[in-house]
């Protein structure tokens, strides 16, 4: 058995060997590229997309000790999601010594088990409709806004509660991470990928929608009740989880006695509770009307004014009952504002990193802990998800090698050339595959549409194929390897987080992300074969 583990690669060796083969493909593959012209799309934004049949042959660049260099260029090029995990982690870490999620979970599933009486709940299970129901919360978030980045966060919270429930990491982090990955790929408005891959097809924008609508229901049934089947195998025997040793970590940080904690509720947190009234107010007084942008529609209503009342009120009673639930309390909140900043402000991953260091800091103070306390806490949560970070930059550069070897685009346009003579659904399922190859190299929805779209759409004319087909074969090819792919920095950073090592995530999740594949094939067929409207 020793021998057998010594045998896996560590996941820094993985990545490192795929530097590696990305190094040899630029001595193998010529050099060449698109001319490029940028384009602004109705909401005022501008990308660079490549302009028709302007590829060229160019003088590639081989790398060769530049394989060292890479992990250089990666970390820079991946500082925002690396920045965003340490701060992540060291907010985390801050607010866990509390152990109010401990608190949160364990009121949780009290909470749940006396809907137990139930027959039909009985029946369905109680842990399969919370599964469930948070997998459908976080599909819509990934359909609607293109919800990736953000579920890093949200790992630290669903990993224990799946842990609590019988399960195991994977499961919690299919709660969040696979839930919003289904999502994504459903893409019912999502403009990162949908609204700019038809933008530049020329065609109006979130056309199409009811068959999107479709293959989202199709796509969520099969991934939700995939991983209910799992969940239920390793709820019966937990030690089938290709994870159970890992789980270890957070099995031992489960097992503190909640029902033994101490109830109370210093002075600080009703300091941190008036501090974040007065400053909510100020934001309700200059925000007073959001414009929630959900697709192409958008919906003006004084979401800040109203957020601050409901903390007023939530916040006063949670202090009464005890600081952990007013942290909690925060938290929820926090996912509160995270929304509003992502759909009405268009925040990134700065500003939602910014968002959860102010919930740790406010957390630490309202458990009137020193400030040293508090620095020392935030710098061992670091310590922690230090490893998760890293793995991030070291999996960048494997495209700053592809991109400094100058064979981008070369691949990009040999994909394209292969698909001469086909047939319309050959031709549909081979735009498909192309796009899903793509998306292991450049796992970026709006970059991949930029890079794509503007040569599939033209391509898809000439052989008859409707422009909307092309759009949806971008979309599946955009969504399901995203949740596979060394390359997405999200993914990795998800997999630190949880502690899952990617070869044990990569050997769980090959047969679901192929079974998502071939689904997408099946449903691209109607796009062909079928009049939709939009299409």
């Amino acid at each position: 058995m020793s021998k057998k583990k010594r045998l896996i690669p560590h996941t820094y060796v993985i990545v490192f060997y795929i530097i590696i083969f990305s190094a040899i493909l630029t001595w193998l593959v010529p050099g060449g590229e698109f001319e490029r012209e940028t384009k602004t799309f109705g909401d005022g934004n501008t990308k660079e997309v490549i302009v028709n049949d302007s590829f060229h042959y160019i003088d590639n660049a081989p790398q060769t000790w530049e394989i060292f260099s890479a992990l250089f260029d990666g970390f820079v090029d991946k500082a925002n999601i690396i920045v965003f995990i340490l701060l992540i982690g060291g907010a985390f870490w801050i607010m866990n010594d509390s152990k109010s999620i401990d608190v949160g979970i364990y009121s949780f599933l009290k909470f749940t088990k006396k809907f137990e009486h139930y027959r039909l709940i009985r029946y369905l299970g109680i842990n399969n409709i919370i599964i469930t129901l948070i997998m459908i919360m976080f599909s819509v978030f990934g359909a609607v806004f293109g919800m990736s980045e953000e579920t890093i966060a949200f790992v630290i919270i669903f990993v224990p509660l799946s842990i609590s429930m019988g399960y195991d990491s994977i499961v919690g982090v299919s709660m969040c991470f696979v839930a919003a990955g289904l999502g994504f790929a459903g893409a019912l408005l999502n403009p990162f990928t949908i609204g700019i891959a038809q933008g530049l097809s020329d065609i109006p924008l979130f056309s199409g929608i009811e068959f999107r609508f479709f293959c989202w229901i199709i796509i969520n049934l099969f991934g939700i009740s995939y991983i209910l089947r799992y969940a239920k195998k390793i709820h019966k025997n937990p030690k089938l989880s290709p994870v159970y040793q890992e789980d270890d970590v957070w099995r031992k940080k489960g097992n503190s006695h909640i029902e033994n904690i101490k109830y109370y509720t210093p002075v600080t947190a009703w300091i941190v509770y008036g501090i974040l009234i007065i400053v909510m107010g100020i934001y309700s007084f200059y925000f007073s009307q959001t414009t929630l942008k959900i697709g192409n529609s958008s919906i003006c209503i004084p979401i800040i004014p109203i957020l601050t009342i409901l903390f007023i009120i939530s916040g006063f009673f949670a202090l009464r009952k005890s600081v952990h639930f007013f942290i909690l309390n925060l938290l929820i909140f926090t996912i509160f504002y995270l929304i509003v900043g992502v759909m009405g402000y268009e925040w990134y991953v700065m500003k939602i990193a910014t968002l959860f260091f102010v919930l740790g800091i406010a957390s630490g103070i309202s458990m009137n802990n020193s400030p040293n306390t508090i620095t020392q806490l935030f710098l061992e949560g670091v310590k922690d998800i230090m490893s998760a970070a890293m793995v991030v930059g070291l999996a960048g550069g494997i495209i700053i090698i592809l991109q400094n070897g100058k064979i981008i685009d070369t691949l990009l346009f040999y994909m394209a050339n292969s698909m001469q003579n086909f047939g319309k659904i050959a031709s549909v399922s081979m735009m498909y595959f192309i796009q899903t190859m793509i998306n292991i190299i450049i796992p970026s929805g709006s970059a991949k549409a930029a890079l794509t779209m503007p040569i599939m759409s033209q391509f898809s004319d000439l052989i008859g194929v409707s422009r909307q087909a092309t759009v949806m074969a971008f979309q599946f090819g955009d969504g399901f390897t995203n949740m596979i792919t060394p390359t997405s920095g999200v993914l990795i950073g998800v997999l630190g987080v949880a502690k899952i090592p990617y070869e044990k995530w990569v050997k769980w999740a090959t047969p679901f992300i192929a079974i998502l594949i071939i689904l997408g094939v099946i449903l691209l067929i109607p796009t062909v074969t079928m009049k939709l409207n939009g299409f």
